[in-house]
């Protein structure tokens, strides 16, 4: 497996890594056994990056990820977890609270579920209109003090909080969507990281299955959150899937499939963008990291930006001026 560095300041860790959120119900009913197995699976394929929300089944996903390293090395594995996120009992989705009380509480809740000493990287999982992000980001560095919080990591924000963020303490990366099909951050979020030296951990590689190669109309299973998203309803889908077919002749020239293609084409944006795969059964894994493997030329990458070029998705959540909506700063 390789390695990179999360910003300047940041761990080593390895090239891909698994976002577990699927695991807990997000995507629909997901097999418990089946879930800690792929954890496993990717443990054993040198992956350090295991990536989570306190609010990813109201706990489920992190008391998952505690029984899966039970036995095994704690510093096998690299804890990513996002927090502020509010839920009821129904599932339903209530706001943010990153105030600094409510920072600390949260963290003490996530080291209980996941039973460990300390997180790795902890960040906000949205910016809280409410609270100053140098106050959220002030009371994590209070953890890190502590001991409690290894590094310091954003999600969702725009370049002003960014660097409102950093001026606090360092910040290793930020996490965010990006895709063949949601390009928004190249902008101005990527470029200000990069100023910053902060890395990127992308999620939503294959667009929540959409570039999969796997996915198809109506798939999606009860309590499945893509029933909601734009880029999945009537008059986006159909156009999307096109891009998808032109995606499939590119990968096909190639000899590797849709995902390992898009999976690649993130990796190949630059060293400080560590992919995570959403992979929640052990063959998903397994082809998502062939893409280690698949090395794209300027040949490859003028054919995939033909197939897929930018702005061409429909739906996509990250198309100007929705952007500007992942801060309330307008950053």
């Amino acid at each position: 497996m390789q390695h990179r560095r999360l910003g300047q300041t940041g761990p080593s860790v390895s090239a891909f890594g698994l976002g577990c959120m699927g695991m807990s119900g997000m995507y629909g009913p997901a097999d418990r056994t089946e879930s800690i197995a792929t954890i496993h699976a990717a443990l054993e394929a040198d992956i350090t990056l295991l990536d989570t929300g306190d609010f990813y089944g109201m706990g489920h996903n992190e008391m998952l990820i505690g029984e899966a390293l039970q036995g095994r090395n704690r510093d096998q594995a690299l804890i990513s977890v996002k927090f502020g996120a509010m839920r009821d009992p129904t599932g339903a989705w209530l706001g943010y609270d990153a105030r600094p009380q409510a920072v600390k509480s949260f963290l003490a809740y996530t080291l209980q579920r996941l039973r460990v000493d300390y997180i790795d990287i902890y960040r906000p999982a949205r910016l809280d209109p409410n609270v100053p992000i140098e106050d959220t980001i002030g009371a994590i560095a209070d953890m890190v003090k502590a001991g409690y919080v290894r590094h310091i990591g954003l999600s969702e924000v725009g370049p002003e909080t960014i660097r409102r963020a950093a001026s606090v303490h360092p910040i290793c990366d930020l996490q965010i969507e990006y895709s063949l099909i949601s390009r928004g951050i190249e902008e101005s979020i990527l470029p200000a990281c990069r100023e910053l030296g902060i890395g990127i951990t992308a999620y939503g590689v294959l667009s929540r299955g959409l570039i999969s190669g796997h996915w198809s109309k109506d798939q999606a299973s009860p309590g499945d959150f893509r029933a909601h998203s734009p880029r999945f309803q009537d008059g986006n889908v159909e156009k999307n899937l096109a891009l998808v077919e032109g995606l499939k002749r590119v990968a096909d020239r190639k000899g590797v499939s849709v995902a390992q293609i898009a999976i690649a084409w993130v990796a190949a944006q630059g060293d400080d963008i560590v992919p995570l795969i959403g992979a929640r059964r052990r063959d998903r894994l397994s082809e998502a990291l062939g893409a280690l493997d698949v090395r794209l030329t300027k040949e490859d990458l003028a054919a995939i930006e033909q197939a897929v070029p930018r702005g061409a998705a429909s739906g996509d959540r990250y198309a100007a001026p929705q952007m500007a909506m992942l801060d309330s700063e307008r950053g």
